[in-house]
């Protein structure tokens, strides 16, 4: 009787499982149809859809009133760009002008300066970092003015007015910031270069190229701005060890020197008129 009972049960398991069996296999088969319709009406739709846009873009070029392109006018020996491609010359140029501030005027002897005031004072981020690029860019327009009205004279104006090619604007561009960079800068890095770049035949300032001029006026840029920042130093360098022997001397070793010293060091450039001290003495050591 046990055995009968067990292979009643088993049979009745066997059975289960078929029905189990059949379900999934009528359901994977439903799912697979209604999978395979919707397919068929997406690709139906997405052709449709397809050819709706391109219809609209054809349209659409057909609508629009003026064309993209560049043309070159080679009427004269001269080939003159067109519209399209110097405003591709223009953004150009837009786009390397923080390197140009840089590399070729007086921003980065001014901005040196002001962050070795900044760390000898001690005041860590006072003044921010915006107003002192702020006050070095505006130091910068304010020295190099006679520069950029030799090339608004020289090139731009020349230049717009059609009376100069692109090419002698640029060169003519260049003129003034050569001038201006031949005189901040010292014969003797002008040399270094020269000798790096083996270029022997140099008789004349103009026989320098700006690829040797540029890197010996930032590098003189860099030891004037280090000089002038070791002179600013000084006198708060004797504030910090003043105020440290005092601390010792008093017993007071725990109380840090920079938190007592640096009220003293903002008295002393209030009173000194640090501020025009330092932006007159800076401007007056550019060569403009």
């Amino acid at each position: 009787m046990k055995n009968k009972k067990k292979i009643n049960k088993i049979k009745t398991r066997i059975k289960e499982h078929i029905h189990i069996k059949k379900f999934i296999i009528a359901y994977f088969i439903i799912f697979s149809v209604l999978c395979v319709g919707y397919h068929v009406k997406a690709t139906g739709t997405t052709d449709s859809t397809i050819n709706n846009e391109t219809e609209s873009l054809t349209n659409l070029e057909n609508d629009v009133p003026f064309s993209m392109g560049i043309t070159v006018d080679t009427s004269n020996d001269e080939g003159t760009l067109a519209g399209t491609l110097q405003m591709l010359l223009v953004i150009t140029v837009i786009s390397l002008a923080p390197s140009i501030v840089i590399m070729m005027t007086s921003f980065t002897r001014i901005i040196v300066v002001f962050h070795f005031l900044r760390t000898a004072l001690g005041t860590q981020s006072a003044p921010p970092n915006n107003v002192l690029v702020g006050l070095a860019l505006f130091l910068t327009l304010f020295i190099m003015a006679p520069t950029m009205e030799r090339i608004n004279t020289e090139a731009i104006q020349p230049l717009s007015n059609g009376e100069i090619t692109q090419e002698e604007g640029l060169k003519a561009c260049m003129e003034p910031l050569r001038d201006f960079m031949f005189g901040n800068t010292e014969e003797k890095d002008i040399n270094f270069f020269l000798n790096l770049a083996k270029i022997d035949d140099v008789e004349e300032l103009s026989d320098i190229p700006s690829s040797v001029l540029i890197p010996a006026f930032m590098m003189g840029e860099l030891r004037k701005s280090f000089i002038i920042g070791f002179m600013i130093y000084i006198p708060f360098i004797i504030i910090d060890m003043v105020v440290a022997s005092t601390l010792m001397a008093m017993g007071m070793m725990m109380l840090p020197p920079t938190t007592i010293s640096m009220p003293f060091k903002i008295l002393l450039f209030v009173m000194a008129d640090g501020w025009n001290l330092v932006i007159g003495e800076l401007i007056k050591s550019f060569n403009y």
